[in-house]
C-alpha cells in the first residue's frame, strides 16, 4: 500500500511532483521517489509503505526491463505469486506484486485487470507511445483522483490534497455540497466536493495521449451476476466457504505483521472462523475492537465470547468524548471530504493503536451486508416498503429545510441504474456501487493510511460478491432472518451462539455525545458554519431551531448535525 502521483502533459516543473509526494508522506513513510521522463512530458511519484519485499528492489516508480514502461502502484494484487508463475519468462528483479502487475500489463494489456484478485490503483507511462494508462480495482477499494487542466495536462494522485499541492485550485463544488446536504448523496459518481476534481470510478481505467482523456469501464458487477444460481444449497455453501478460505489465505500474504478487526456481529464471526481455518486453532493474530464505554453500543461481550477459547490477543481500542475534537480535525484533514462522524473516528482510533503495537496490515469484514442483504431496509423492500440508504432511522437524516432555497436548488437527483429484474438485487447493486461500499472504502482508506496502516477487505473479493449476488432472495432473507445462508456457512466456522449476535444500526453514541459532553464543541462548529455560509448556503435561523430541537431529544438521528459540523471542520466558505 502506498501513495501514488503522476503528471502527463507539457508545461510543468519537477517541483510540483516533489510537492505531491511530500503531501502524501503518511501513505508511504518507508521510501519516497520520483521519476521524470527525459522529455519532461510525464512524471510519476511514489510514497512506499513496504508490505511485500521490503528491500530496495521494490522501489517505485519502477521501470520494466527495457525502460519503455514505468509504473507507480498502490494496493495489493494478492494472487501475484500465481501470476508470476504464469509470466515466468519476465526478467524479474524483485519479489513485489508491482513488478508482476507491470509484466501482466505488458503481456495482456488492459485484459490483465480481469486476472487480478486484489485492491489496486496504478499509473503506467509508456515512453514509446507517450501515453498514460491508469486503473482502479473493481470496488474502488484503493483511491485515484484526477484533474485535467484547460491545456490538457493531466494530474493524478491517491488523495485530493495532493492535487492541490500540484497547483490544482481548491474550490468547493457548490452543487456537490447541495446534493450532499439536501439529499445525502455523495460517492455516487466520479464527482467530488471540489470543482474539476474527479475520482476514477472503481472498475474503470483511463487513458491519456496527446491531451486526450478517455475513461472506460472494465468491470461491472451486474454483467457477471444476471443468471440465478439454482444449484443445490449444499453446493453453494461448499463453494462459498472455499472461496472465503482462499480469499483470507491470499490476504495473509505479507512480510509485515497482520491483525484482524472485530466487532461482535456475524461478519466478524465469519472472519475469525476463516482465519482459524487458514492458520489453525493455534493462530495468535491480534484482534482489535473499538469501544466507547457505552454498553448500549459497544459489542465487547460478543467479541469476548468469540475469543474466549482462542489464542488471539484481544486489543480494546477506546474512544472517549474528550478525544473527539482533536481527532475529528485530524481525520478531516486526512479525508479531504466529509466523513461519517464518530464511527469513522472510533475506527481511526483503532488504527492508531494497531500501528503503535507494530501491526501494519489489518483485515476486516466489510462487504457481507451488501452481499447477503443484511440491512433492515432490504427486508422492508421485499414487502413493498421504502428502502432508504440509512438504517435505524424513521426521520429524514437530511434537512433541506435548513438550506437557503437558492442553494438547495443546486442539489442534483440521482437514479441509480437498475440492471436486475428484482428489487432486492437492484438495492444490493446500488449499495455496492453507488452508496455504502464507495463511502466505506473512502473513509477506511484515509483513516488507515493516516497512520501508515494497510486495510485489506477479504470479503470484497469479487468472486465472493458475484456468487452471493446470484443467489435467490430466499437464501438471503428467510423467515425474517437476514443473511440467512451466510449464517449457515458461518456455523461451520464459528463457535455456537456467536452467529446470532444482534445487528445494531449504530455502533457509537454519536447522538448522545453531540447533545451531551460534546454539545458546546458541536455548537461552536455549527455557529462557525453559519458565520461562513449563513444566507448563502445555510438558513441560520432554521439551523439553530433544528439544533435546539435535536438537543431537546426530538430527533432519532444526528446525521444532519454532523453535516453542519463538517462544513466547519473543512472551513468551507468565507
Amino acid at each position: 500500500m502506498c501513495g501514488i502521483s503522476g503528471i502527463a502533459g507539457a508545461g510543468w516543473a519537477a517541483e510540483r511532483l516533489d510537492a505531491m509526494v511530500a503531501v502524501q508522506h503518511h501513505r508511504g513513510p518507508d521510501d519516497t521517489f520520483t521519476w521524470v521522463s527525459p522529455d519532461g512530458l510525464a512524471g510519476l511519484g511514489q510514497n512506499r509503505l513496504s508490505i511485500i519485499d521490503l528491500s530496495s528492489a521494490g522501489r517505485q516508480p519502477m521501470p520494466d526491463a527495457t525502460g519503455r514502461y514505468w509504473i507507480t502502484f498502490n494496493g495489493e494484487v494478492y494472487n501475484y505469486l500465481e501470476l508470476r508463475q504464469e509470466l515466468s519468462d519476465y526478467p524479474y528483479k524483485s519479489r513485489t506484486d508491482t513488478e508482476v502487475v507491470l509484466a501482466a500489463f505488458i503481456r495482456w494489456g488492459t485484459a490483465c485487470l480481469d486476472r487480478f484478485i486484489g485492491m489496486f490503483a496504478f499509473i503506467i507511462w509508456d515512453m514509446q507511445s507517450q501515453s498514460l494508462f491508469a486503473a482502479r480495482d473493481r470496488f474502488g477499494v484503493k483511491p485515484l483522483y484526477f484533474h485535467q487542466s484547460v491545456n490538457g495536462r493531466l494530474t493524478l494522485a491517491s488523495e485530493i490534497k495532493t492535487l492541490f499541492a500540484a497547483g490544482v485550485p481548491a474550490a468547493p463544488d457548490a452543487a456537490a455540497w447541495a446534493t450532499y446536504l439536501g439529499r445525502g448523496l455523495y460517492e455516487h459518481s466520479n464527482r467530488t466536493f471540489w470543482k474539476d476534481v474527479y475520482a476514477l470510478p472503481g472498475g474503470h481505467f483511463l487513458t491519456w495521449h496527446d491531451r486526450q482523456l478517455n475513461i472506460t469501464r472494465w468491470y461491472d458487477l451486474a454483467d457477471r451476476t444476471q443468471a440465478w444460481d439454482e444449484r443445490p444449497l449444499a453446493a453453494v455453501e461448499d463453494e462459498y466457504e472455499a472461496l472465503m478460505v482462499d480469499s483470507v489465505r491470499l490476504r495473509f500474504r505479507s512480510d509485515v505483521p497482520v491483525g484482524i478487526n472485530l466487532s461482535g456481529g456475524l461478519d466478524s464471526s465469519a472472519l475469525l472462523g476463516v482465519v482459524r481455518a487458514v492458520q489453525g486453532a493455534q493462530s495468535a493474530v491480534k484482534a482489535f475492537t473499538f469501544v466507547t464505554g457505552d454498553p448500549a453500543y459497544d459489542e465487547l461481550p460478543w467479541v469476548r465470547q468469540m475469543l474466549e477459547h482462542t489464542h488471539h490477543p484481544s486489543v480494546e481500542c477506546r474512544l472517549t468524548a474528550a478525544e473527539v475534537p482533536n481527532l475529528a480535525l485530524s481525520v478531516q484533514r486526512a479525508q479531504d471530504e466529509p466523513y461519517s462522524g464518530l464511527p469513522t473516528l472510533a475506527y481511526a482510533r483503532l488504527f492508531e493503536i494497531a500501528r503503535q503495537q507494530g501491526v501494519i496490515v489489518l483485515l476486516d469484514g466489510n462487504g457481507m451486508d451488501e452481499q447477503w442483504a443484511g440491512y433492515d431496509y432490504y427486508e422492508t423492500s421485499l414487502t413493498g416498503g421504502t428502502a432508504g440508504t440509512v438504517q435505524g432511522t424513521k426521520e429524514s437524516p437530511f434537512r433541506v429545510d435548513c438550506l437557503t432555497p437558492e442553494f438547495a436548488a443546486l442539489g442534483e437527483s440521482f437514479a441509480p441504474r437498475q440492471p436486475f429484474a428484482d428489487k432486492l438485487r437492484n438495492l444490493q447493486y446500488r449499495d455496492a456501487i453507488f452508496t455504502k461500499i464507495p463511502r466505506a472504502m473512502r473513509f477506511n482508506d484515509r483513516i488507515s493510511m493516516r497512520v501508515s496502516c494497510e486495510l485489506r477487505e477479504p470479503f470484497l473479493d469479487h468472486r465472493l460478491f458475484e456468487l452471493a449476488l446470484r443467489q435467490p432472495a430466499d437464501r438471503k432473507i428467510q423467515g425474517g432472518v437476514r443473511k440467512w445462508l451466510l449464517r449457515r456457512i458461518t456455523r461451520r466456522l464459528a463457535p455456537a451462539g456467536v452467529v446470532e449476535a444482534p445487528k445494531r444500526p449504530l455502533q457509537t453514541p454519536q447522538r448522545e455525545w453531540l447533545r451531551g459532553p460534546l454539545k458546546k464543541w458541536s455548537e461552536e462548529h455549527i455557529e462557525n458554519a453559519i458565520s461562513r455560509l449563513g444566507g448563502s448556503w445555510l438558513d441560520g435561523a432554521a439551523v439553530r431551531r433544528v439544533w435546539r430541537q435535536f438537543c431537546a431529544g426530538e430527533s432519532d438521528n444526528s446525521f444532519y448535525v454532523w453535516q453542519w459540523i463538517s462544513l466547519s471542520l473543512m472551513e468551507i466558505g468565507q
